[in-house]
C-alpha cells in the first residue's frame, strides 16, 4: 500500500473545515459592518477591514499602525474586541470572547439581534 494514500481523506476534511470557517468569519464580519452602518464588503479587504473593525469599536483609526508591533498588537487587539463588544451593548466578558474564540462571538454577534 503506498504511503499517504490513507490520510489523503483526512486532508480533505480539514481543507473543508477550515474553508467553512473562513466562510463563517467573513459572513459574520460582514453582518456586524452592516450592523454598525458600515460597507460589508469591507470584511473581504486586508488590513482595510481592521481600520474599519477600530471605527466600530470607537476607537481611532491609527490603532492599525500599533497592529504591526509585536505584544502591542495582542492588548490592542483586545482592546479593539471589547471596543467592538461595548459598541453593541455587550460586556466585557463578551468582548473578550470575540477576542479569544472570534468563530463563535462573532456569528453570534451578528445573527442576534
Amino acid at each position: 500500500m503506498p504511503m499517504g494514500s490513507e490520510s489523503s481523506g483526512g486532508g480533505a476534511i480539514v481543507i473543508i473545515v477550515y474553508v467553512a470557517l473562513i466562510l463563517l468569519m467573513i459572513v459574520s464580519m460582514w453582518k456586524v459592518f452592516e450592523k454598525s452602518g458600515q460597507p460589508g464588503w469591507a470584511a473581504i479587504i486586508p488590513i482595510y477591514n481592521v481600520y474599519v473593525l477600530c471605527e466600530v469599536a470607537g476607537k481611532p483609526g491609527w490603532w492599525i499602525i500599533l497592529m504591526f508591533i509585536p505584544f502591542v498588537n495582542i492588548i490592542i487587539s483586545i482592546l479593539v474586541s471589547i471596543g467592538v463588544a461595548d459598541s453593541f451593548g455587550r460586556g466585557s466578558g463578551f468582548g473578550i470572547g470575540l477576542w479569544l474564540l472570534p468563530f463563535i462571538f462573532y456569528p453570534i454577534l451578528a445573527f442576534s439581534d
